[in-house]
């Protein structure tokens, strides 16, 4: 059986990593600490490098994908300001497209009021996100950009004995669209071709007889992956799909939303398995 490991966006910032796992910054002297970690990933990406240690010859190919952001993004608080108090907004504020025409919330950059709000419009129209306001996080070239310590230890070691490459996709280089799925931005953007929906990748997963799917977090980049997965995969044969679910963690709060996904894609002919049973 021809296997293909997916990891979706494996990284620092989504790790709740202990002390002793994280980098000290030679400018400031304190730790680097993550900048959204999620309860239980760091337990998730040690159990994501077993299974990659342990079925090592039996994968036979492993692609990772990597949220990666610029520090002003239409979903980090530098790009918007409170006009209440003419600060950029907290991190988890939700700001919807009423919002900003009630005046409450607008651009920082006001030239680009219009374009903010054809977005939000937009995006709101899906029915699946209201935009959220998130810390800084996977800013590109970042310490919290890169992947999981541990995972990438494996990873290596499984390029160094099969001889093969992981393959990266990253994804959110786009400052004005949100990017949650691997697979096609929330709200494509015409004139940038890798907002769309990733049809090589598509293709590149369909040739292999399972897939193995595990990351960071199931209610966010996970979930919208994976729906854009099983709604678009050419062949429907969507029982070759498995969802490691003690490789996927929830962001606080939004424990729900993953129980719902999780019953979702197993309704749809999805397989859920723990890693230790593949």
């Amino acid at each position: 059986m021809n296997t293909h490991l997916l990891l979706i966006d494996p990284q620092n910032d989504f790790c709740d990593l202990p002390a002793d796992w994280l980098p000290c910054s030679p400018v400031s002297g304190e730790l680097i600490r993550p900048a959204l970690p999620v309860a239980g990933a760091h337990e998730d990406m040690q159990r994501a490098a077993a299974l990659v240690k342990r079925l090592r010859s039996q994968l036979d190919a492993i692609t990772v994908t990597l949220d990666s952001h610029h520090r002003i993004d239409i979903a980090h608080p530098g790009f918007w300001v409170e006009t209440a108090n003419g600060r950029a907004p907290g991190p988890f504020t939700p700001i919807t497209a009423a919002q900003v025409r009630a005046g409450a919330y607008a651009p920082r950059d006001a030239a680009q009021l219009d374009r903010v709000l054809a977005y939000l419009d937009a995006l709101e129209a899906t029915g699946r996100y209201t935009l959220m306001v998130w810390p800084v996080h996977c800013q590109m070239g970042s310490w919290g950009h890169g992947v999981h310590a541990g995972l990438q230890a494996a990873l290596d070691a499984w390029s160094d004995a099969e001889g093969r490459s992981v393959e990266v996709v990253t994804k959110g280089e786009n400052p004005w669209t949100e990017h949650y799925s691997a697979l096609q931005a929330e709200v494509p953007d015409p004139a940038d071709e890798g907002t769309e929906l990733n049809r090589a990748l598509l293709a590149e997963l369909d040739r292999f007889d399972r897939v193995l799917i595990a990351g960071e977090a199931g209610s966010h980049c996970v979930r919208a992956t994976v729906e854009h997965l099983a709604a678009h995969l050419p062949s429907r044969q969507l029982n070759k799909l498995v969802l490691l679910t003690d490789c996927i963690s929830p962001v606080a709060g939004f424990e729900a939303q993953q129980a719902e996904f999780l019953a979702a894609m197993r309704a749809s002919g999805l397989q859920l398995a723990l890693s230790t049973e593949v």
